[in-house]
Formats: structure tokens, C-alpha cells, sequence
């Protein structure tokens, strides 16, 4: 009888975590093509893979409370997020500059001229209904060319959207790509 009732728990917590996967809700940033076009010193470029603070790092959604608190809001990126901002800032700065740009690792025979490298400090939504996006990146020519470091503090609003997780997707798609054009006007 206990081995029945056992079975039963099992099962009922097999249903449980099917039917939570079963709702389990993703977003993607829509991709949006740059208008900007900005001249880059150098003919190639590769994007390293973004770092991400430990909370960003995972696909859920965080959200930073009026006390500072940092959660997640039940919702789920659609991709890893260092993968998706790695890729929408080498789609990005490519349509931005008209170079060959590509993502880590480097896909061409010839190295390319210089490499990108992103370490974000926050990637998040917030109680001030923005979306947060800072860091620092560097440039460091292959050969020659001038290396270079700047840091970056990004704020898009979220504005209304299908469901409070597809504004803040949008916001975050509008805030790299805001990082890729800054890139592009400072460091190349």
C-alpha cells in the first residue's frame, strides 16, 4: 500500500512539473535593422561572447524593486542572454558600419582587424520603468589601430507592450542596439 501511495505522490509531481513547463512563457527581443550608418576604421570585427553579471546570466527575467531588491519576474528569455546580446550587437554593428563583423569565435580564414569585447554590469528592468544597460567595452585592434575603453550607462523606457515581458524584450532591444551605435561612434 505505501509503495502505491508513493507511486501516486511521483506521478502527481511529474504532472505538476509537466504542466509548468507546459505554460512556461519566453520572450525575444524583436529584431530591429539599424538606420545609422557610421564609418568604422576597421575592416572587420569580431564580437567576443558578452559577460553578464550571475543574476543575467540565466534566462530569467529580473527586475530590480524600489528598495533594490533583484528578482526574477517568472518569465523567461527566449535565448541565453549572453548569446542573443553577443549576436544582436555583431548583427547590429555589421548593419551599423558595413564591415564584415561576426561572433566569437572568429568564422574567417584572415583574423579580423579588431575584436569587440562587452562586460555588462546590469542588464534589467526597474521600478523607475526602464530597462538598465551598463558596462564597459574595449577595442583592441589587431594590428596597429588604436585600442580603446569606454564605459556605458543605458536607460530605455518600457513602454506598454502584449504583456509587461514583451515591453521589457523590446526594451532590451532597443538598448543594445543603442550600445552598438555608441560602439560604433567612439570606439571605431
Amino acid at each position: 500500500m505505501m509503495i502505491l501511495k508513493t507511486g501516486r505522490i511521483a506521478a502527481f509531481g511529474l504532472v505538476a512539473v509537466l504542466a509548468a513547463c507546459a505554460t512556461e512563457v519566453r520572450v525575444a527581443a524583436p529584431l530591429v535593422t539599424p538606420q545609422t550608418r557610421i564609418a568604422s576604421s576597421f575592416s572587420s570585427l569580431e564580437v567576443t561572447e558578452v559577460t553578464l553579471p550571475s543574476y543575467a546570466a540565466a534566462e530569467d527575467i529580473y527586475f530590480r524593486a524600489e528598495d533594490g531588491a533583484i528578482s526574477p519576474t517568472g518569465t523567461l528569455w527566449a535565448d541565453l542572454p549572453a548569446r542573443a546580446i553577443t549576436l544582436q550587437l555583431s548583427r547590429d554593428l555589421g548593419a551599423i558600419t558595413g564591415v564584415t563583423v561576426a561572433p566569437a569565435p572568429w568564422p574567417f580564414r584572415e583574423f579580423p582587424a579588431a575584436k569587440v569585447d562587452v562586460r555588462i554590469e546590469e542588464l534589467l528592468a526597474t521600478a523607475e520603468g526602464v530597462f538598465r544597460l551598463s558596462g564597459q567595452y574595449f577595442i583592441a585592434p589587431e594590428e596597429g589601430g588604436r585600442a580603446s575603453s569606454q564605459s556605458f550607462a543605458i536607460e530605455e523606457p518600457i513602454a506598454g507592450g502584449p504583456t509587461p515581458s514583451a515591453a521589457i524584450a523590446t526594451a532590451r532591444g532597443r538598448a543594445v542596439a543603442k550600445l552598438a551605435e555608441t560602439i560604433a561612434r567612439r570606439g571605431l
